[in-house]
């Protein structure tokens, strides 16, 4: 497992050292961490969970991928200039208020920025389709 996850409860990691992060806020979250497990035979990498204040989804990237992108209004690029942490929980144990959405594996230790950007861009398309 990558050295950045801890062996027990949960730890601030400095975005754009280990890994970036893209923060996806709320069902759209859920929705886009739901398209890429399915798109990826459930092989999507890590995506974190967390269950406070705005429950958000944090994808993991490979480090400097995803200043690459463009990301849509209220999906957040982490990444180190901007100075930003994400908290990473320990593979087991008690870890609330994070958890695991997809696990890291040695095959696919991030998520592939391209892909994710790729599936978010046709999730926020489709609901902007569906607003009355």
């Amino acid at each position: 497992m990558p050295a950045w996850i801890p062996a027990s409860g949960h730890a601030l990691r400095h975005a754009g050292i280990h890994f970036d992060a893209v923060r996806i806020v709320g069902c759209l979250g859920e929705q886009v961490a739901y398209e890429i497990m399915q798109f990826t035979d459930f092989e999507a990498g890590p995506i974190v969970r967390s269950r406070i204040g705005e429950r958000s989804m944090f994808f993991p990237l490979p480090p400097g991928s995803a200043g690459a992108f463009r990301w849509p209004a209220g999906v957040e690029a982490l990444v180190r200039a901007r100075a930003a942490f994400v908290g990473v929980p320990a593979l087991n144990g008690l870890t609330y208020p994070l958890d695991w959405r997809s696990l890291p594996t040695a095959q696919v230790p991030f998520v592939d920025a391209e892909l994710l950007f790729e599936l978010l861009a046709g999730v926020v398309e489709r609901e902007a389709c569906d607003v009355p």
